[in-house]
């Protein structure tokens, strides 16, 4: 066997289902994602994509199926060759290794760029308030916003906000970096310049990437392996050359097209 089949995945996710009520999003759901991996997720809306992240990021609960981090059971812990359910403890130490980019930035309000930065590395990790600037300003230089760190957040454009929430999340040094729709609110104009950030996120290699996103170019350009998402089911996947350039699934064909004409 060679190296890479005995490796184990970053993300592991076997048989998940998540309902809400009567609907059911996730449908017995298996997906594996590799150490350093970008997977991009894309599907109409509904279709459960942003569900898969809110379930890794333990902000929705399968009712079945398990999901493991780096070999690390989420929501459940084996006792005697059994599993069974977590502790909270338990799935708080394994969320550690995840951290979340939302759509709408989620900053508080109340703080400075630097102090929505350095908060949870003092707070979870026992940093000290000297490191944890140090670290928050060098990361603040990484997305160009290094002059904006006194700001808050209503001082902000909409892609400065984003860039200083990926920031946030790049300082709990996570292995895994979700992402949701991260553009979708922003003006045009300032799309650009958050993908710009993704792209040399992506480029540095290191991090287990997945993302929900409509922009097709920057899927095509930094995706190791796109999967088209439909009634909470992987439909299609593969390399973005195959699947966003000649899929072979007509509901891929059907969504990329309403997609690309807008």
């Amino acid at each position: 066997m060679n190296a890479e089949t005995t490796t184990t995945p970053m993300v592991r996710m076997e048989k998940v289902t998540l309902a809400f009520g009567p609907n059911t999003v996730l449908n017995h759901l298996d997906l594996e994602v590799a150490a350093g991996e970008k997977v991009v997720i894309i599907g109409p809306s509904g279709s459960g994509k942003t569900t898969i992240l809110r379930a890794i990021m333990t902000l929705e609960r399968p009712q079945h199926g398990t999901i493991e981090i780096d070999g690390q059971h989420l929501y459940h812990q084996e006792q005697n060759g059994e599993l069974k359910k977590a502790s909270e403890k338990h799935i708080r130490s394994v969320r550690s290794d995840i951290s979340m980019v939302f759509q709408h930035f989620n900053l508080f309000p109340h703080m400075t760029a630097l102090e929505n930065i350095t908060l949870a590395p003092i707070k979870v990790f026992g940093k000290s308030k000297q490191e944890a600037e140090e670290e928050g300003i060098q990361l603040l230089s990484d997305v160009g916003l290094r002059e904006k760190a006194e700001h808050r957040p209503i001082e902000l454009s909409g892609g400065q906000k984003q860039r200083v929430a990926i920031a946030r999340s790049l300082a709990m040094h996570p292995k895994v970096m979700l992402f949701d729709e991260v553009t979708s609110a922003l003006d045009p104009e300032l799309v650009g310049e958050v993908l710009e950030v993704l792209r040399r996120l992506a480029e540095s290699g290191e991090m287990t990437m997945m993302l929900v996103t409509h922009e097709m170019g920057f899927a095509s350009e930094m995706a190791d392996r796109v999967l088209m998402f439909d009634q909470g089911q992987i439909l299609e996947e593969g390399p973005p050359s195959a699947v966003l350039q000649n899929p072979s699934k007509e509901r891929t064909q059907r969504f990329l097209k309403a997609v690309l004409a807008h």
